[in-house]
């Protein structure tokens, strides 16, 4: 059994605006980033092959997600609320699920509310592993 390849997409948290309403919340990039690594370790900690994909408001998020698809296979691919939820990316959320659909047609693809229920939303389609 090889362990399920998980893709975790979002903003890079450098460049995020926390005094917008969307994404205020009370984080910063700091707390957001650290929750990123959370989410990573956990799920590997769960048994799936997790890594991030972080990704800019749409100068180079396409390609970074493009380049990322060609380079593995993945087995899930979660977009985040980050991205989802900010009703200004609604254009740059609909870019990445296309190019999820086009570039990994296999994979299956998740959303979360928040960043604390990232395992959730994946495990909710894929297990941590899955026959070779």
């Amino acid at each position: 059994m090889a362990k399920s390849r998980v893709l975790i997409v979002g903003l890079e948290p450098s460049l995020i605006d926390f005094s917008d309403p969307a994404y205020a919340r009370g984080r910063n990039a700091a707390a957001v980033r650290a929750g990123l690594e959370v989410d990573e370790a956990q799920l590997k900690a769960l048994g799936y092959d997790a890594e991030l994909c972080l990704i800019d408001f749409g100068e180079t998020a396409e390609t970074v997600l493009r380049q990322r698809l060609g380079q593995t296979s993945f087995d899930c691919i979660l977009i985040g609320a980050g991205v989802r939820l900010a009703p200004q990316n609604t254009r740059l959320f609909e870019k990445l699920v296309n190019i999820a659909h086009t570039e990994a047609p296999q994979a299956k693809l998740c959303f979360n509310t928040e960043p604390t229920d990232t395992a959730e939303a994946i495990q909710r389609w894929v297990p941590p592993s899955r026959p070779t």
